[in-house]
Parts: C-alpha cells; structure tokens; sequence
C-alpha cells in the first residue's frame, strides 16, 4: 500500500483500527487489514483514507468490484482527492482520462518537500535541468544564449531554472505546492514566485499581456493527461521569437497512458499534435531518460519548440 496522507477520522477508536490495519497489512495479512479497515469505516464512515486503503488493498487480492466501490468513496469523501482516487478509477477503466486533482498534485509534493532535491538528484538521477538546459544552448547554434524573461512551470524548488539564471534577467517560477515554494525562496533564484494551478496562471498572464522568451516545464507535463490545452495556453504568453522548453516521459504507443507510477507517457506522435495544435514549432525532439527507477531509465523525450 501506498502511505495514505495523515488525516485523523476525528474518532480515537477508528485511528487505532486504522494504524491496526495497516500493520497487519505490512505483516503480510491481507485479509485481516481488510477487516480492521471494514471496522474503521464502519465508526467513521467519512474517513477517506481508509476507503482509498481499501481501495488499494482490495485491488492487490484481485478485487477489482471492490476496488473500484472503495475509491469511489474515498473520492466522495474527500471532493480535494488528496490521496488520487480518481487516477487509481482510471488505470480501473471506470473513469474517463481528466487532469488531475490540484488536491492530489498540492499533497504529493508538499509531501516531498523537504527532501526533494537529495531524493531526485541522488535517489532517482534527475537529470532534466542539465537535458534542457543542453537542448536549449543547443537550439541557440552557437550564437549568444540571452534571455529576458522565463518562466518555470511547477518549478518546484529550483532545479530546472537554476541552470539558466546566468542568462536571465528576470524568473519567475510557478508551483500548486507551498511548501516546495517556500523551499524556492529560501534559494533567491526567481525574482517573482507564485502559488497557482498552472492552466490557471497562465490565463491570468495572456489577459494581462505578459510574456515570456523561455518557457521551462521540467518533469511537470506528465501530470497532465492531453498536453494540447497547457501547450495553447503556454502559446498565448510566449513571446515571439521565444522558446518552449520541457520533459515528458514517453512509451512505445499511441496516445496517452497512465503508467503504474501515477503518471502519464505521451507518445512522440501526441507531442507533435499537441505543438502543432498550439502553432508551436519544434526543433528538437531527443529521446531521453530524465530519471531511474528501481534501478531502470525511465523512457523520456526532451522538447524545445519556438513560437
């Protein structure tokens, strides 16, 4: 199982069965964890992440009915869906592909937070800032990299913007997650900073005129499902000429998939639609892993496209 988000019930009896639950679970008893998640619900039936638990455990035994009814409940439970119920419907088949939760993404990295840096760079060999960073000098053909402003999209904490900093004169960075923020601040790389879903800033700069000659999106566009709406949207603040930068896991498909991880791949052919569709013209697509996980490359391809 996953590790829920720490939320209490409100009742101290159905925290107990809870934490009892899951230690029968780490201890090998599913059938055992189920019940004592069954008596959890029972005194605290709005308790989403004893459903989501549920939810997960009964799609480990092959559940899928089961699975399905418990995240079904957990996403009632909670209309934020800090846990992703919905994207676990999804890879059920028994919802239809949507962006996901802010609540889900905000949750996920406010979590990370305060490890990020160490868990990427050492943990799983992050390796975006450095592609995009030699992508983009590389779409410059030798002339002198410059530029006045960028923008970093889920910026996180600093990484992928660090790199460009020496050839910028004014970053801004965008992120859903506070606490990654607040770990962006304390570095003083970006001289503007804000707290917003990315679809939703970028309407708000397009209606103010604003705009920007880079555009970074490092490791960010697999939490979108069809990349053409953020890359439209990423059309209307780019300024022209100016540059789009960014990552996105791949697969050997068509389309769009959800991979186990909870995030998406999108094959080279959606990334050509989705630039086409948003009148943005590639330059390079190149083929690369960003990352490792549990000791493999995960399968990426880094982008730059001009507007």
């Amino acid at each position: 199982m996953t590790s829920p988000i720490f939320l209490s019930s409100g009742d101290v009896i159905a925290d107990r069965r809870f934490e009892w639950a899951r230690d029968r679970e780490a201890k090998g008893d599913l059938t055992g964890a189920a019940d004592l998640l069954m008596q959890t619900i029972d005194l605290a039936p709005g308790y989403a992440p004893a459903w989501f638990v549920l939810g997960e455990l009964r799609e480990r035994i092959g559940d899928r009915a089961g699975a399905v009814a418990a995240f079904e409940q957990a996403k009632l439970a909670d209309p934020h869906d800090r846990h992703g119920a919905a994207l676990r419907l999804l890879r059920l088949g028994a919802e239809s592909a949507d962006a996901m939760a802010e609540g889900y993404v905000r949750a996920l990295f406010d979590g990370y937070a305060p490890e990020f840096d160490h868990a990427l760079t050492k943990g799983l060999n992050y390796r975006a800032p450095e592609l995009l960073f030699g992508a983009v000098e590389a779409a410059h053909a030798g002339g002198r990299m410059k530029f006045g402003s960028v923008l970093d999209l889920g910026c996180g904490t600093d990484l992928a913007a660090l790199p460009f900093r020496p050839f910028s004169d004014w970053v801004v960075g965008v992120d859903l997650s506070p606490r990654m923020l607040a770990q962006a601040r304390t570095k003083g790389l970006y001289d503007r900073l804000i707290e917003s879903e990315i679809l939703v800033f970028l309407a708000s700069e397009a209606k103010i005129g604003a705009r920007y000659h880079l555009v970074l999106a490092a490791d960010v566009f697999m939490y979108f499902n069809d990349l053409t709406p953020v890359l439209m949207a990423v059309a209307q603040v780019a300024a022209s000429p100016g540059y789009l930068a960014f990552s996105v896991e791949t697969h050997d498909g068509d389309g769009v998939i959800l991979r186990e991880t909870l995030r998406y791949a999108h094959s080279k052919e959606h990334v050509q639609a989705s630039l086409a569709a948003a009148g943005l013209k590639p330059i390079s697509l190149d083929f690369a892993s960003t990352r490792t996980e549990k000791g493999s490359p995960v399968p990426g391809m880094i982008v730059v496209a001009g507007s």
